[in-house]
């Protein structure tokens, strides 16, 4: 287990945490959505060039995968993080095409200390993902439950 530098105290609104990036490949596009989203514009050439989106593209379920990645790596694997209660708007901009690099950015949108569980608190955020051409591909808003930072002495 790493060592936890988040707590709920440390996301304040409008603080915005790059998370990393990554790119994708036309290999891991089909192979994604063969397994979870077998969509004839993900999974084969010649109908997806006779889709209005002209090629191959990506899931948005992949999308959101990959962007859930970076941010377990960046930010809830090193945090004091509690789960999800889920989300609340996801919106899938531009489609996520082979050869793209995605840039991933966590925005804290509004912060709640628990008032029946002082030892946490709930975060709002966006999660952004721009192409290498900066351009929105997905924004996913939702909320957290975080602990609150230990206090001296082992109590909260």
């Amino acid at each position: 287990m790493s060592k936890i530098d988040l707590y709920f105290e440390d996301f304040e609104v409008g603080r915005e945490m790059p998370v990393g990036s990554r790119s994708v490949t036309e290999a891991e596009i089909i192979d994604f959505a063969t397994q979870f989203d077998p969509q004839p514009f993900h999974v084969d050439h010649e109908a997806a060039a006779g889709s209005i989106f002209g090629s191959v593209i990506a899931s948005g379920w992949h999308t959101c995968s990959m962007m859930m990645r970076l941010i377990v790596d960046g930010i809830l694997s090193r945090s004091s993080s509690m789960g999800s209660p889920g989300l609340d708007k996801l919106r899938w901009h531009l489609p996520v095409r082979a050869g793209d690099t995605l840039n991933v950015s966590y925005i804290t949108t509004a912060v709640k200390p628990s008032a029946s569980r002082p030892d946490r608190g709930v975060v709002w955020s966006t999660w952004q993902a721009v192409n290498q051409h900066g351009e929105l591909v997905c924004t996913i808003e939702g909320m957290g439950m975080f602990g609150r930072r230990p206090q001296e002495g082992g109590h909260a």
